[in-house]
C-alpha cells in the first residue's frame, strides 16, 4: 500500500451534550461558539487545511441549526452533507450512516466536539499506510475517563473502554479521531448492543483487532481539547486566540 490521501471526513455531531448543562438547552454542543464561530466550523476548517474536500455531518439534536448555519456560511473548500441519526443510539450506528458517502475511499472520522491542529489529520492519513485503521492517541495520567489503548511499536494491540480508575497499565487515551478504510463499515454492521444499550464505534474497532487487522496509532503532541464541559470553552478560546 502506498501513501494514503484522504479527502473525505465524517463528523459525529448528533448528541446534545448534557454535560454542558444549560448551554445546550437550545443549541447542539458542536454549534457552541468559539471565537465568534461554532466549534464545528473550526473543526471543518482544520480538516480543509489537511486536504479534506467532502464532509458528512451526522446530526441529531437540533439538526436544523447545524444545516441553517452552514447553509449561510458554507465551508471555504469542502462540500458538506448531512445524515440524521434517528434514534440516537450510539456512535457505532451514527458512523454507519456514512457508508454510502465513503464508498471505496478511506475516510477521516472525528467526534464533533474535539479540537486539534490540522496536522493531526494529516498524520492519521499517513498512519493508514499498511493498516485498516489509524487512531489518534493522547498521553494522560490515567485513561479511565475515555478508552485505554495498548500499543506495541506502531501497532494498536488492545482497547479498553472506560477502565476502572487506577487499573490501566497504559497512559494512552483514545483521542476520538480516526482514519479508516471501508472495512470499518463491515464491522459496524455486526456490532452488538452494548451493556449501556448503544452501538459503540469502539466495539467495531475491537472487532478489527480480533479479526487480525493491523491498526496503527499516532500521538497527538500539543493542543487537544475534548470540549465536553463548560470549563473547556475558555481553554479552547485561549488556544484559538494564540493560533491566529
Amino acid at each position: 500500500m502506498g501513501r494514503v490521501t484522504i479527502s473525505k471526513a465524517i463528523i459525529l455531531a448528533a448528541g446534545r451534550g448534557t454535560r454542558m448543562k444549560s448551554l445546550t438547552d437550545d443549541c447542539p454542543k458542536p454549534m457552541l461558539r468559539l471565537d465568534g464561530r461554532p466549534l464545528l466550523a473550526h473543526v471543518i476548517e482544520r480538516m480543509e487545511e489537511a486536504g479534506v474536500r467532502e464532509v458528512l455531518v451526522i446530526t441529531g439534536y437540533r439538526a436544523e441549526l447545524v444545516e441553517a448555519y452552514f447553509g449561510q456560511h458554507p465551508p471555504a473548500h469542502a462540500r458538506i452533507g448531512y445524515r440524521l441519526q434517528q434514534p440516537q443510539n450510539g456512535t457505532g450506528s451514527a458512523a454507519l450512516l456514512g457508508r454510502d458517502f465513503v464508498g471505496a475511499d478511506p475516510v477521516l472520522m472525528t467526534f464533533g466536539d474535539i479540537l486539534v491542529a490540522s496536522r493531526i489529520y494529516r498524520d492519521l492519513a499517513d498512519g493508514l499506510t499498511g493498516a485498516e485503521a489509524a487512531l489518534a492517541l493522547k498521553e494522560v495520567d490515567d485513561p479511565y475517563q475515555g478508552a485505554a489503548v495498548y500499543t506495541a511499536g506502531e501497532r494498536v494491540t488492545r482497547i479498553v473502554e472506560k477502565p476502572p480508575q487506577g487499573t490501566s497499565t497504559t497512559r494512552w487515551n483514545n483521542a476520538g479521531i480516526f482514519a479508516f478504510r471501508p472495512s470499518i463499515f463491515t464491522e459496524l454492521e455486526r456490532v452488538p448492543l452494548s451493556a449501556r444499550g448503544e452501538y459503540e464505534l469502539t466495539d467495531a474497532i475491537d472487532q478489527l483487532l480480533a479479526d487480525g487487522h493491523v491498526l496503527h496509532w499516532r500521538e497527538i503532541k500539543g493542543f487537544w481539547r475534548d470540549i465536553g464541559r463548560p470549563e473547556d470553552l475558555p481553554a479552547a478560546e485561549q488556544h484559538l486566540a494564540g493560533d491566529q
